[in-house]
């Protein structure tokens, strides 16, 4: 079959010599309709469709990280039950996935700013008791700003820093804003469907880096990287429209975002392309240099498909954090031309619902204004202030100094 195809869609280029190394496959997201009734029968079902999806990806040569199981938004998945009973229902869920070792997430608990902030709580205190589970807030949409859910996402946040242990409880909580369903990312991560359809995210950030430290300009970089990562990209993609016409579930697309991971740097990456620190000038350039290449790779495109900085997640971006080389107002300027917003930032432990519903208005903004998805996972740290280090022990996390508010 992969012959086959490979003979109907020429679309593969050899790969570059200076590219040794390939990108790997950091999340394989299925989406399901969950019923309370049977849902531990379809998370089978769905765990069995996604091991044999990860065995397809690693005989293609590529390691895979971890699957995921996305929900509906959970307000419909516990609708009828009482707070405590679907608090009860939440746990016993999150249960299921640590036992059978893949990540979720239950969706917004806010698709709409009229919707029951209720919820919004109801999901804080959820992930201040899981090890698993994972949700979001939506505050914008092709609907406009949604300020309601902006205060409700910033109580949010509150509450897992107060509740939760080393305040890390918002790594599982992101804001989004003008994020389209089936992003295979997380925590944002939703859909509104009827399921069984699966969608593929990358962690390339070492391919960015390895085409970009041997790149003599601009205009070669950018080459490079649309031609090295465009091979990789259609090579996973023939997998998946093969996986997808073996099993019947539907291929939803690529998240092509070079998703970092501690030494696995995008800010490396970066800083091989400008030859000056993250944040400097040229960055910006840089930035936009990377997005524009990822939009131009022909293949069914997902999530948000462009730059991530995500703080926390990248060794060298923690780092230039700490020595103050990039701000909150930084990233945002690079989120008009990349994404994702404001990924895994820290923050003193006084920073205020009314300030973190500030920061969140600005992203909405932003992503309302240039019609693209961003999103906001803010980290404040109960009982630090700006100067001190976080003691995050999340395996995914790069501790750092926080940084005055701005």
């Amino acid at each position: 079959m992969r012959k086959l195809l490979l003979l109907v869609l020429p679309l593969f280029i050899a790969l570059p010599a200076f590219c040794q190394t390939k990108p790997k496959v950091r999340a394989i997201t299925a989406f399901v309709r969950l019923d309370r009734a049977q849902y531990q029968q379809q998370v089978r079902d769905t765990l069995a469709f996604l091991r044999r999806a990860k065995g397809a990806f690693e005989r293609g040569g590529y390691e895979v990280e971890g699957v995921r199981i996305t929900t509906q938004p959970f307000p419909e998945l516990v609708r009828g039950m009482s707070h405590d009973d679907a608090l009860a229902f939440l746990r016993a869920y999150d249960e299921l996935a640590q036992k059978e070792n893949f990540d979720t997430s239950v969706g917004p608990a806010m698709l709409t700013d009229s919707d029951d902030p209720a919820m919004a709580r109801l999901l804080a205190e959820a992930l201040s008791q899981s090890k698993i589970l994972e949700g979001s807030v939506i505050i914008a949409g092709e609907d406009g700003l949604h300020p309601k859910s902006m205060a409700a996402a910033a109580q949010v946040i509150k509450y897992l820093e107060e509740h939760s242990e080393h305040s890390q409880g918002n790594f599982n909580f992101s804001a989004t804003a003008m994020l389209p369903a089936l992003a295979p990312f997380y925590p944002g991560s939703y859909h509104t469907g009827d399921g069984r359809q699966f969608a593929v995210g990358l962690e390339s950030a070492n391919v960015v880096a390895e085409v970009f430290a041997s790149a003599k300009s601009f205009v070669v970089a950018q080459q490079g990287l649309l031609t090295t990562l465009g091979h990789f990209a259609r090579d996973i993609e023939l997998d998946a429209v093969n996986i997808s016409a073996d099993t019947g579930w539907t291929y939803a697309g690529l998240d092509l975002s070079p998703a970092p991971l501690k030494d696995v740097s995008i800010g490396q990456a970066i800083e091989n392309l400008t030859h000056a620190k993250f944040g400097s000038s040229g960055t910006m350039s840089a930035v936009a240099a990377i997005t524009t290449r990822l939009k131009a790779i022909p293949v069914k495109q997902a999530g948000y498909s462009g730059l991530m900085l995500p703080i926390l997640e990248d060794s060298l971006l923690a780092k230039r954090w700490s020595e103050g080389t990039v701000s909150i107002d930084a990233l945002l300027a690079y989120s008009a031309v990349c994404g994702t917003g404001l990924d895994t930032i820290p923050l003193p432990g006084d920073v205020s619902e009314e300030q973190l519903a500030r920061i969140l208005s600005d992203v909405a903004s932003l992503a309302f204004k240039w019609h693209k998805p961003l999103s906001a996972r803010l980290l404040p740290v109960k009982g630090k202030k700006a100067g001190e280090k976080t003691d995050f022990n999340d395996p995914f996390l790069v501790n750092a100094t926080l940084q005055p508010l701005p």
